[in-house]
């Protein structure tokens, strides 16, 4: 059978979808199952601990939770500990996927008394939808308007109590009535190295991968202090390990492996230097617009501004200013590169990859 290109698109999608199924069903099964298991983040796991016990004593429905910081540090995970702690059902659903007031009262009336309701990017909910949730957190009640105009009635539907858990990478975002109503919020931190590394060791166990201890602190140093990518590039480094070498990740295997998937001993992938190349090669370091910066790289502003910028300012490589994005001298150096006017001279580039 001869396929078109819209043939070959959709089996690309096909396989995409199933590829992206598979990762998610490891990452699901890396997930600890209670807060003794979870590594790092110990104030909040400290607090969080305190919250659920005090709660199981009372006999009590746990009091809202609202977990904020950057993708990938394990607000899902929690959500889902919450529940197993509570002994409780969990519902999961997202901000985006609740645009009318309607959806979230179908939500909230089909909830059991105790269960977690899981509202991850909850900052991107709509403003009436928000507004229900008020009433929902506060009284367990919600109003559902049947009818339009001066006939409209308002009917009280009472709610069994449930626990809110509330994920968002950008509480600045949340008003502040809505804030107000949770009983416990907590902000979850970068990890460091050394719990990197614990968490890759105890994922590589859980793969039933042999990982050496300078393999484990390869792969964490280069992480980005996110257990999410710790974990993802454990999954590539075995690929390569399995195939090119006997499966044991050593210190060189990895870095061998990283250098195959293009993210250097800093972290920096293939969009971060692209940024940083754009930015000092063309723009002589700048400053330079979001925008155009963007275009140099040929990718969305977006995307720029959303993925690869937040931890090129968290590496002290990259500065917003108010006339523009502005490379530091460590992002000339990580590149190898001489600032113009520098003495020295020589652009010529180090290898990125290396040990």
């Amino acid at each position: 059978m001869n396929w078109d290109d819209t043939d070959d698109t959709a089996a690309e999608r096909l396989v995409g979808s199933a590829a992206d199924r598979e990762d998610q069903a490891v990452e699901a099964a890396l997930r600890p199952k209670d807060l003794g298991e979870f590594i790092g983040q110990e104030k909040v796991r400290e607090q969080l601990d305190l919250v659920l016990r005090a709660a199981r004593a009372r006999g009590a429905t746990a009091d809202h939770v609202l977990l904020s910081g950057a993708p990938g540090l394990g607000k899902t995970t929690l959500s889902m500990i919450i529940a197993a702690e509570m002994g409780a059902p969990i519902r999961i659903t997202s901000g985006p996927a609740i645009q009318h007031a309607g959806d979230l009262a179908a939500i909230l009336s089909s909830l059991q008394e105790g269960e977690v309701l899981f509202l991850d990017e909850i900052h991107r909910m709509s403003r009436p939808a928000e507004e229900m949730l008020y009433m929902a957190m506060e009284d367990f009640r919600v109003d559902v308007i049947v009818g339009k105009g001066p006939g409209a009635t308002a009917i009280p539907l009472e709610l069994p109590p449930f626990t809110l858990v509330g994920a968002t990478t950008r509480a600045g975002l949340l008003p502040p009535p809505l804030r107000d109503r949770f009983g416990f919020t907590a902000h979850m931190e970068f990890y460091e190295p050394a719990e990197l590394e614990r968490v890759v060791h105890r994922s590589a166990s859980l793969l039933d991968v042999e990982i050496g201890t300078e393999g484990a602190a390869e792969i964490a140093g280069r992480s980005r202090g996110t257990p999410r990518i710790a974990n993802r590039l454990l999954r590539r480094v075995r690929d390569y390990a399995q195939v090119k070498a006997d499966g044991v990740i050593t210190r060189e295997i990895a870095a061998a492996a990283l250098a195959v998937y293009e993210v250097d001993p800093r972290g920096l992938d293939r969009l971060d230097r692209a940024v940083l190349q754009a930015l000092l090669k063309l723009f002589g370091g700048g400053p330079v617009g979001l925008s155009t910066l963007a275009v140099a790289v040929g990718e969305e502003r977006e995307t720029v501004e959303e993925v690869a910028e937040p931890f090129l300012v968290r590496e002290g490589l990259l500065a917003r200013t108010p006339r523009g994005r502005v490379a530091t001298p460590a992002a000339w150096a990580h590149l190898g590169l001489t600032p113009p006017g520098a003495p020295g001279g020589g652009n010529g580039q180090q290898d990125l990859f290396g040990a």
